[in-house]
């Protein structure tokens, strides 16, 4: 009887039950896909989907980006009610944007409107990588450049964030002219000495990392958000040399004076309202 209750006894892992799979709501816990800590979703939104672990930043839909950086109740958007078309005839094109549109409940890849940030009003435009990932099409070059011309017409400062795999292929070198009509925009708001900031999120590459994005007069990256035009493996079979492991990143960007700074989510509102205080200031004391 003594041996018996120090016997060691077997451990078994529990299962869960398919029904108590079930119980559990979907996308209650998240996992973050950097250091592999799970917490709650609700927790994870408060934190602004920035992980307390590792401090990786999740991505942020263009509503959820504007919530948390406009002031509430304050966002006017414009061009809402422009359509992406079809100029090539691309298979399936139509499809996937209507896909897109309910998946997303937005009309197209970038958001742009005027709000106040800390009371500051600005220009903004979100870019939304669930949309075609973010990807420039005709509408969204079209978009970006009216919000700048907008900017430019008021003397509002322009914000835009950027989160884009690169130009549409879907709507091939119309895609590619967006690069030069939104720099075109963008020079115009540098000749009426407006202000433009530059917001770059994981990720931002291809055509829109050589275009706007870049063009800022300060130019601001989310942190280890991947930056470039072409991809990793491309451009080592190119110059045949083997790349460093930050390559890209937002970090190695900024320490070779590609970026102004690399500023966590968490603050990034307050150093958006320092940069248009400051600029506010400087203006007024010039006039």
């Amino acid at each position: 009887m003594l041996k018996d209750l120090f016997r060691k006894q077997k451990k078994y892992a529990t299962i869960p039950s398919e029904q108590a799979k079930r119980d559990i709501p979907e996308g209650i816990m998240q996992k973050c896909p950097s250091c592999g800590s799970i917490g709650f979703t609700k927790e994870l939104e408060k934190n602004l989907k920035v992980c307390k672990s590792c401090e990786y930043h999740f991505s942020l839909s263009a509503p959820e980006r504007i919530r948390i950086t406009v002031d509430e109740g304050c966002f006017f958007e414009y061009d809402s009610d422009l359509l992406s078309e079809d100029p090539l005839s691309f298979p399936n094109y139509r499809n996937k944007l209507k896909q897109d549109m309910e998946k997303t409940e937005l009309k197209e890849a970038v958001v742009t409107g005027e709000g106040t940030i800390g009371g500051f009003p600005a220009v903004i435009g979100v870019m939304d990588s669930r949309f075609r990932m973010g990807s420039m099409g005709s509408v969204v070059g079209e978009k970006i450049a009216r919000a700048a011309r907008q900017a430019a017409t008021k003397g509002y400062p322009f914000i835009l964030f950027s989160a884009s795999g690169g130009a549409r292929m879907q709507e091939g070198v119309l895609s590619l002219m967006q690069m030069a009509k939104t720099s075109a925009a963008l020079e115009q708001l540098h000749r009426k000495r407006v202000l433009f900031v530059s917001v770059l999120t994981n990720p931002t590459t291809g055509g829109v990392s050589a275009s706007f994005s870049s063009l800022g007069d300060i130019n601001i990256a989310e942190p280890q958000a991947l930056i470039g035009f072409a991809g990793r493996r491309v451009i080592e079979q190119t110059v045949r040399e083997k790349l460093p492991e930050d390559f890209q990143t937002a970090e190695f960007l900024l320490k070779h004076g590609q970026l102004d700074q690399v500023v966590s989510r968490l603050e990034l509102r307050d150093t958006l309202i320092q940069i248009l205080d400051l600029h506010l200031s400087g203006r007024d004391h010039n006039e």
